[in-house]
C-alpha cells in the first residue's frame, strides 16, 4: 500500500482529522469513491481477528479501583494456578480498552503473568463501539487526573495475593507514551516497555528508575521524531534501556487487528523480546 495513504491514516488517528476531511484526502490518493472505500477495510481495525488467546485456560476478571474520581475500571488475567506472579499493566492504544488488548493482556498471562489492563476512559462512560467516538472521548480526558488513575493501579496491586510485587508495563501508540510516562512517575516500576509511544522529556528521564524496552517503526516519522532526545537523556543518565528499531514497517506494526499496518515478523520479535525483558526483570 501506498506510504502517502498509511500516513494520512496514521494522521486521521492522532492528529485527529475529521472523518470527512479524512476521506476527502484518501479519495484525492485513490483517485475516486470507489476505491477509497475498498481500501478502508485494509486500514481499519478488524476486531473480529482479535482473539488470539482463549480465556478458557486462564483466569479471568473484570475489577474497579478507585480513580480520583469514581472508578477505573480494568480487565484481568493471568494462570489459573493460585500463585504470585510478576505482574504488567497492559496499556491501550488512544481507543480505549477493546477486544484486541484484552487478547494482549491474556498473552501476558499465557506467559506466565499477572495482567491488568485499565481502561483509560472508565470516567466518561468506558469504550464506545466507534472509534471515531473512543478518539474523540481522548481530548476530553484531564491529563493530569488520567496519569494518577494509571498510578492507583499499583496500589490496586499491592492489595492482590496473586502479585508477587513486581511491577511492569507495556503500552502501545497513547499506551506507550503512558508506559515511558510510569516509568518516570512509579519509582517501584521495575520494568517498561513502550511500543511506538511518545517519548518522556528529556528533564524528567533522570526519575526514571526501570529499565527500559523500546520498539520503534521506521516507517512511523511522527513518533520517530522524538527517539534521539531521549536517547540522549537516557545515555546521560545512565538509564538501563534497549532501544530496537523495526525496519520496513509501519506505527501499530504490532496490532494484528490493524489492517496493512501490522507485521507478523517484527510483531511476534518484538513480543517475545518483551516476554523475555520481563520475565528478567518481574
Amino acid at each position: 500500500m501506498d506510504q502517502q495513504i498509511i500516513n494520512l491514516y496514521d494522521e486521521y488517528t492522532h492528529k485527529p482529522l475529521t472523518r470527512q476531511d479524512f476521506m476527502k484526502r484518501l479519495v484525492l490518493l485513490t483517485g475516486s469513491t470507489a476505491a477509497a472505500l475498498a481500501l478502508l477495510p485494509m486500514l481499519e481495525s478488524n476486531y473480529a481477528k482479535a482473539a488470539t488467546v482463549s480465556a478458557d485456560d486462564l483466569f479471568t476478571e473484570y475489577i474497579t479501583y478507585p480513580a480520583v474520581a469514581g472508578e477505573m475500571k480494568a480487565y484481568v488475567a493471568r494462570p489459573k494456578k493460585e500463585a504470585k506472579y510478576g505482574t504488567i499493566v497492559v496499556i491501550h492504544e488512544n481507543r480505549g480498552l477493546n477486544a484486541h488488548i484484552e487478547d494482549v493482556t491474556r498473552r501476558a498471562a499465557n506467559a506466565g503473568f499477572l495482567a491488568i489492563a485499565p481502561n483509560a476512559l472508565s470516567p466518561l462512560g468506558g469504550t464506545p463501539a466507534s472509534e471515531d467516538e473512543a478518539r474523540a472521548l481522548f481530548t476530553k480526558l484531564n491529563a493530569e487526573e488520567n496519569v494518577k488513575n494509571f498510578i492507583n493501579v499499583f496500589s490496586y496491586l499491592k492489595t492482590r495475593k496473586d502479585s508477587n510485587g513486581k511491577f511492569g508495563s507495556v503500552g502501545f501508540c497513547w499506551g506507550g507514551g503512558m508506559s515511558n510516562t510510569l516509568a518516570v512517575k512509579v519509582p517501584e516500576l521495575k520494568a517498561a516497555v513502550a511500543f511506538y509511544g511518545r517519548q518522556a522529556a528529556a528533564a524528567e528521564v533522570p526519575s526514571i528508575k526501570a529499565a527500559l524496552q523500546l520498539h520503534y517503526a521506521s516507517l512511523d516519522e511522527r513518533i520517530n521524531a522524538g527517539i534521539a532526545a531521549y536517547e540522549e537523556a537516557l545515555k546521560t543518565n545512565k538509564i538501563n534501556y534497549e532501544l530496537h528499531m523495526y525496519e520496513g514497517v509501519n506505527h501499530a506494526f504490532h496490532n494484528d487487528t490493524a489492517g496493512n499496518r501490522y507485521n507478523e515478523a517484527a510483531a511476534m520479535l518484538a513480543w517475545q523480546r518483551t516476554i523475555d525483558f520481563f520475565k528478567r526483570y518481574l
